[in-house]
């Protein structure tokens, strides 16, 4: 089988668990694929991967790719039509001016910059979560580390990988979101809040500006730099890749899911919910005010996005289903995991609409979004409620998105309008009954694709596709809806009445128990 190297699109994508490489076709079809598995360490305190841990893992999930390219084709992948990468967003890495990393890379993982978001925040009266690059690199100022008089630029993952290759420093307009404050009209960083920060540090002295260490913003659909010889070595130490492949700009996992779930247009969002869970709403406009719990960030397009995170969804119903999956076990029934998810969640659908009275908190680990710091899994009922087992799943299905919920609630109440939302993730598995359920909480139909893509990776593919293939003035919505997911089919639940108003009333008894969780936290 024959294949034009020139239209192949190649993404790679560094998650936390794994760095994933997609090839794909001018039709947005998988056609080789890569991985590789890594694991972050805490040293001394911060969670972090090695320089060589990125490098030997980029290699290793290129290598896998090309081999698989190789045995499928029978030819050596020489060159592509274009290349893109992302990675987990925000974080830090701080560089001098011989490129040499100051200190260990910081992850979006480490929660180590409380001050600096509690000051920044109000400063710029937009929310800086600890987790931003510019909460990091204020924190390190707070401390008085040594290496902050030494910086000469300041990346993301992504955006290191992308300089290492390229020899630019540039970050797709969604990542950059993730280290400082986007201006949705300028499509850079917001002027007025780089001004306040320049003059904050301006008595300390550095020798540099913020303007002058963060990289350069650019749109999806711009070209980014190319491979040059040192980067395809870097890439591919085998020298069969060739330089000058051109590439696009470097998103961040956020940015790759939107394109992947097709949730780049105004009005829509997609809906990520397994063992955590978060929301990401694209917006018309920024919201009026500064909302600790939400997070404000843009697609690869620069549109702005409303994101609701939560540490804890799925977990406390799987801890349910394990308990009855041993009882299967106990009675001598052979059943299988995903058979018992089945018959449980679509027997949780004949439950009562406001799950009887009952009310539990899901919550394994602390809450941002309600204020917890840790957590205390706990079911709660009266002596009136009605105790059956539909009730008691469908209320671990309710109390699973219930913190997304409130979150989300802060946006209606702003009055953003949502159209449609895609949701992707475990807890959609059982078909109509997640979506149905996420439909009733956020009063708008929800959608599950019958074929998922390959997830943020095959959305960076895509994103490079786009570079090369659209058309003149094609934007990346059109470019979405006409050519990539045309032919794509979704199954929509439409929210029905009975189901709002029974998410309603669980939602208040879910925000009067929280006071009892509060308590379980301190007493045990």
């Amino acid at each position: 089988m024959n294949i034009c190297l020139e239209k192949t699109f190649l993404g790679i994508e560094f998650g936390s668990t794994r760095i994933k490489a997609i090839l794909i076709d001018e039709n947005n079809a998988v056609i080789a694929s890569g991985a590789h598995d890594w694991e972050n360490r805490l040293e001394n305190g911060i969670w972090t991967y090695s320089l060589d841990d990125i490098k030997n893992g980029l290699q290793d999930a290129y290598a896998k790719l090309a081999s698989d390219f190789e045995a499928n084709y029978n030819a050596k992948l020489t060159t592509l039509g274009g290349l893109g990468f992302s990675a987990m967003m925000h974080g830090y890495m701080a560089f001098n001016k011989e490129g040499e990393l100051l200190v260990p890379f910081r992850t979006w993982r480490n929660t180590i910059t409380a001050q600096a978001s509690a000051e920044l925040s109000p400063l710029f009266g937009f929310n800086i979560p600890q987790r931003w690059s510019i909460a990091h690199l204020y924190q390190a100022i707070l401390n008085g580390e040594e290496h902050v008089k030494d910086i000469d630029y300041v990346l993301t993952l992504a955006g290191y990988i992308h300089f290492m290759l390229s020899g630019k420093k540039v970050l797709g307009v969604g990542e950059a979101s993730g280290m400082f404050p986007i201006d949705s009209v300028t499509g850079t960083y917001d002027a007025e809040m780089v001004k306040k920060f320049n003059a904050l540090i301006a008595p300390r002295g550095f020798g540099w500006t913020l303007d002058s260490v963060l990289p350069e913003v650019l749109y999806a659909g711009e070209n980014a730099g190319y491979l040059t010889e040192e980067g395809a070595k870097f890439l591919d130490p085998t020298g069969t890749l060739k330089a000058g492949v051109p590439m696009c700009p470097p998103e961040g996992d956020a940015g790759t899911g939107m394109v992947a779930t097709n949730s780049v247009r105004v009005r829509t969002g997609n809906v990520s919910a397994g063992t955590s869970v978060f929301a990401m709403i694209v917006l018309e406009k920024a919201l009026s005010k500064l909302y600790p719990e939400i997070d404000m960030v843009t697609t690869p397009a620069g549109m702005p996005v409303a994101m609701v995170h939560c540490n804890n969804c799925s977990s406390d119903l799987d801890a349910w289903m394990k308990i009855f999956m041993e009882f299967a076990k106990l009675s001598g029934t052979e059943i299988s995991k995903p058979a018992l998810y089945d018959m449980l969640l679509n027997a949780a659908m004949t439950g009562d609409d406001d799950c009887g009275g009952l009310v539990s908190c899901n919550y394994f680990s602390g809450e941002h979004i309600t204020h917890f710091e840790e957590g205390r899994p706990m079911l709660v009922r009266s002596p009136e409620s009605k105790f059956t087992l539909a009730n008691l799943i469908r209320n671990n299905l309710f109390s699973a998105l219930a913190t997304l919920k409130i979150g989300l609630d802060i946006l209606l109440a702003e009055n953003v309008e949502i159209d449609k939302v895609l949701g992707h993730g475990g807890y959609f598995k059982t078909q109509g009954v997640g979506q149905k359920i996420l439909a009733a909480a956020m009063k708008t139909p929800v959608s599950v694709m019958e074929t998922a893509g390959e997830g943020g990776a095959w959305g960076m593919a895509v994103l490079a596709g786009y570079m090369a293939l659209k058309a003149e003035n094609e934007t990346l919505e059109d470019y979405l809806d006409n050519k990539v997911f045309s032919d794509m089919k979704a199954i929509t639940e439409e929210p029905e009445a009975s189901d709002m108003a029974g998410f309603d009333a669980y939602i208040e008894r879910y925000k009067k128990m929280l006071e009892a969780e509060k308590a379980a936290v301190t007493a045990l």
